[in-house]
């Protein structure tokens, strides 16, 4: 018999946070965060990270602990959700795996193993430098002819993951969607149970933009003024939904008005590609939103049992 890991993924502002909490108090359980931005210190405002009183006494994993000048990688977080899930399991618990990156969970269920590759450091500014003369779209199209798969999941603004695509291949000759098939050969330790929240579009919508609203109320402009005198660099961190916006506007890039409409529009279409992810995942067992918690925990409860 394998552990049990309970999943629950979904899109922004679908209830995540505070469906697995009352979960975990029913079952004693502790979370794993598979959030690509709540890793980061600092950054907590935008990222809708859980305050300690959200929490409510359930030990989070992952949470908080990478400087965003640090680079961080999925190969990164495989190791570190590994060992928190094995840390959790050994105290006799559940774990309880919570987030809304697709990449981070696959990455989990599917026991995918991300080569080791050095960081090129040159390479990296040489996209970059690429990226601001010629435009992202044209190192869209170039990852796409380099592997279509994986850029069907990818948007055209992503310049991090676009990137991604790139350097996987200059330094290793493979694409990642060939990585990823060869490494799913290998066993999953655990008995992974998948599920998802999902509401109907306009609701989620209009969650999303009232969320962003309230993001800017408690502070969201001041938490990445802030990010930007106290960290030299910001790497990956400042690609973020609603940090590189803000940083716009903070630049005098953009008004006020238009970087929180934007911040809203792309959450927007980030809350689409998120739930086209969970959908190709055939395990997933889909949850409504808008039910009460306690008919969802019962609903989780009878699937594990």
């Amino acid at each position: 018999m394998k552990p049990k890991v309970i999943v629950i993924c979904g899109p922004t502002a679908s209830g995540k946070t505070a469906l697995s909490i009352e979960l975990a108090k029913k079952m004693d359980g502790e979370i794993v965060s598979a959030d690509s931005m709540q890793i980061y210190k600092d950054m907590d405002i935008g990222s809708a990270k859980p305050t300690k009183e959200e929490m409510d006494g359930i030990k989070h994993y992952l949470l908080d602990f990478v400087s965003p000048e640090d680079r961080y990688s999925v190969a990164d977080y495989k190791k570190d959700a590994t060992l928190a899930i094995n840390e959790i399991i050994q105290k006799g618990k559940t774990p309880i795996v919570v987030g809304g990156t697709g990449l981070y969970i696959d990455s989990l269920i599917y026991n995918i193993d991300y080569p080791e590759i050095e960081f090129d450091e040159e390479y990296r500014k040489s996209l970059e430098k690429r990226a601001e003369e010629e435009g992202l779209q044209k190192l869209y199209e170039e990852a796409k002819q380099i592997d279509e798969q994986a850029m069907k999941n990818i948007s055209q603004n992503d310049q991090k993951r676009i990137l991604r695509v790139l350097e996987l291949y200059h330094q290793t000759g493979k694409t990642k969607t060939e990585q990823e098939i060869e490494s799913r050969k290998n066993e999953v330790p655990y008995d992974y149970y998948v599920f998802a929240l999902n509401m109907d579009r306009e609701k989620l919508y209009d969650r999303i933009n009232k969320r962003v609203d309230i993001m800017v109320e408690q502070g969201l402009i001041e938490e990445v003024e802030s990010i930007i005198k106290k960290y030299s660099s910001y790497p990956t961190a400042m690609q973020a939904l609603g940090y590189k916006e803000i940083k716009e506007y903070l630049n005098r890039d953009t008004t006020k008005e238009e970087a929180i409409e934007t911040v809203k529009q792309e959450t927007r279409r980030y809350a689409k590609r998120q739930l086209t992810w969970f959908r190709k995942n055939k395990q997933t067992i889909w949850l409504d939103a808008l039910d009460k918690k306690e008919e969802n925990i019962r609903k989780i409860l009878e699937e594990i049992n």
